[in-house]
């Protein structure tokens, strides 16, 4: 699963997540991607588990990009501690995906491949997607 290597601070506030997305709004890897039509954070977990989807349907053929990386830790408390004794400790990795951003890009299929592999990753995300196509490739 994708997580830092090293990170400036161990924990983080949890932020929001306001307006469209500032950078990868447009495909510049592939020819056909997965955009997030709403804003939301997305784990380590269903980040790979969305990759591994979309490969599996195109049987390693074509190319993968992943335009996302979970570099937010979110800490936790364990189940039935008292309240205080300051904040837990990092549990898992989210990345903040705003409404508008290429998640998934892939290329070297055909458009109807590249339409069910992105559509079966969408599945395993908890947030409203969108297939976009380069602009002259197939329909």
């Amino acid at each position: 699963m994708l997580s830092p290597k090293k990170t400036k601070y161990r924990k983080q506030h949890k932020g929001r997540i306001h307006g469209q997305a500032k950078a990868a709004f447009t495909l510049n890897f592939g020819a056909y991607g997965l955009k997030a039509m709403e804003p939301d954070r997305l784990t380590a977990r269903q980040i790979e588990a969305a990759r591994r989807a979309i490969t599996r349907h195109m049987k390693r053929a074509g190319r993968v990009w992943i335009r996302m990386f979970p570099d937010v830790p979110v800490s936790t408390k364990p189940a039935e501690v008292r309240m205080g004794g300051g904040k837990g400790a990092p549990e898992y990795w989210v990345c903040r995906v705003r409404a508008g951003r290429i998640m998934f890009e892939i290329d070297g299929v055909p458009i109807a491949t590249a339409r069910e592999a992105l559509a079966l990753g969408a599945a395993k995300l908890p947030i409203r997607t969108r297939f976009v196509a380069r602009a002259g490739e197939g329909e």
